[in-house]
């Protein structure tokens, strides 16, 4: 019997510890921050019912969703008339559950499930892994984590303010400084729509839209066509798609073609509000410039989420000067409680792709040295006298935080001096028949090559100074 090579399922990784500690500093600085603007840690299960879900993300979405088939025989309760009905009468019924999509959607429904204890408006931040049933390519993954932070219970446009400044924020703690918080609204979305002459069509205008910077303008414009929109309403859509001059510039020419609107009016309204706070806020996103010369924060008229419970302000970030797709997006979704049967709750957040950031940082080799957590020193023992006599300083060592480890066996010099090599483990203590007789150890820096006799009292006072 021939063994089977062992593998992982596409679009997964396995992390070691190198990675880990990375990513690792990437959370502990989105994490500190979210703590900062008073948002509370959750965590929900990493299944939900196939019906939460469902129906939730667009018809898109829906098909990208992992789907658990129910225990057991799974085809029991199953005719061939629902076989011959297709995939989608199927999965009803031999699915129940699926692995969650976002952290979004199950937010919205503990918030619904537990409002009798909640304490509104309800902050809160998650960080756990979503699956996707997507084509796995360059930062993009079936498996991999996302950095939530939400709010509902309030309508106060304060909240996208501190979204913008949460990001920027994060980013730049993360030493990112060419990147773009691009910010939209989905009444100016419908307002164009209005404006064009295909009122209440915005939901395929936005979903054409929304792949711009994948198929371009005439891909865009192909689209809208084969989904119904007129060859005049698009030929009026071309000039958004090149509104330029600063964001109050780019807000102007939009009050000239939208005011006549009652959503396109609320979308600017809206906008014009969030920029209020985050001058009010000092925001670094609307001072600092990126390497185009560009504010970090832009108003991008072509910016349309996919997500349809997306009501609001919507968001999107991108890294300038790396290949790569947005690192993080979100936007307001009034309505999405009201799916669980709550409505008339508000609710706002963003999501960071933690998988995408780490790539980003890694490209721009921005991941400091002290992320590279690990044993700093390795006690060299050479018989059971030095293992021993070494086991009080390993602890006298570990109680002053400095964190340490001796080598499990008496093996040669060069095995133990490999060993810390293969780690990169910064010192090395010698210990053997004469520096336990006068208490002067050898502490030898792996990196200068470099050693010195000094007490263990002398060496914690050096390795924490």
């Amino acid at each position: 019997m021939s063994k089977e090579k062992p593998t992982i399922p596409k679009g997964t990784r396995d992390f070691g510890p190198a990675v880990v500690v990375k990513r690792n500093y990437i959370f502990g600085v989105i994490r500190r921050t979210f703590e900062k603007y008073g948002y509370l840690p959750l965590e929900t299960p990493a299944m939900e019912q196939l019906s939460v879900l469902t129906g939730k993300y667009g018809e898109e979405g829906d098909q990208l969703i992992f789907k658990i088939l129910n225990s057991g025989d799974f085809l029991s309760k199953t005719t061939s008339v629902d076989i011959a009905e297709g995939s989608k009468a199927l999965t009803r019924k031999i699915s129940e559950k699926a692995l969650r999509y976002d952290l979004t959607v199950p937010f919205a429904r503990y918030v619904v499930m537990n409002r009798n204890e909640i304490t509104f408006p309800f902050k809160r931040y998650q960080i756990q892994p979503v699956w996707r049933a997507d084509r796995p390519q360059k930062g993009r993954y079936r498996e991999f984590y996302q950095c939530d932070a939400d709010v509902v219970g309030t309508s106060s446009l304060l909240c996208e303010a501190e979204i913008v400044q949460m990001i920027n924020e994060v980013l730049t703690a993360l030493g990112l400084t060419d990147f773009t918080i691009k910010i939209n609204h989905r009444g100016i979305l419908a307002g164009i729509a209005e404006a064009i002459g295909e009122k209440g069509r915005e939901g395929d205008i936005c979903v054409a839209i929304d792949k711009l910077d994948k198929i371009g303008q005439e891909g865009v414009r192909k689209e809208l066509l084969e989904r119904g929109i007129s060859e005049e309403a698009v030929t009026k859509l071309e000039p958004l798609y090149t509104l330029s001059g600063s964001n109050e510039e780019i807000m102007a020419q939009l009050q000239a073609i939208l005011g006549a609107t009652a959503e396109g009016k609320r979308g600017l309204q809206d906008l014009q509000e969030v920029w209020t706070y985050l001058q009010g806020l000092n925001s670094q996103a609307l001072t600092a410039q990126n390497a185009s010369g560009h504010p970090r924060l832009l108003l991008d008229v072509t910016l349309a989420r996919g997500l349809s419970y997306y009501t609001g302000c919507i968001f999107e970030v991108k890294v300038n000067n790396v290949s790569m797709g947005s690192i993080s997006g979100g936007g307001r979704y009034d309505n999405l409680t009201g799916m669980f049967g709550l409505p008339g709750v508000s609710g706002v957040g963003f999501s960071f792709g933690v998988d995408r950031i780490y790539d980003v940082l890694e490209e721009l080799q921005l991941f400091p040295d002290s992320s590279q957590v690990g044993t700093k020193v390795l006690l060299v023992q050479f018989d059971k006298a030095s293992e021993l006599y070494a086991l009080p300083l390993l602890q006298q060592l570990r109680d002053a935080g400095i964190a340490s480890e001796l080598y499990p066996e008496a093996a040669k010099l060069k095995k133990q001096m490999g060993y810390a090599d293969q780690k990169s483990i910064p010192y090395v203590l010698l210990i053997g028949s004469e520096e336990m007789a006068s208490g002067k150890l050898k502490l030898r820096n792996m990196q200068l090559g470099e050693q010195q006799d000094l007490t263990i009292g002398e060496i914690i006072a050096q390795l924490t100074h």
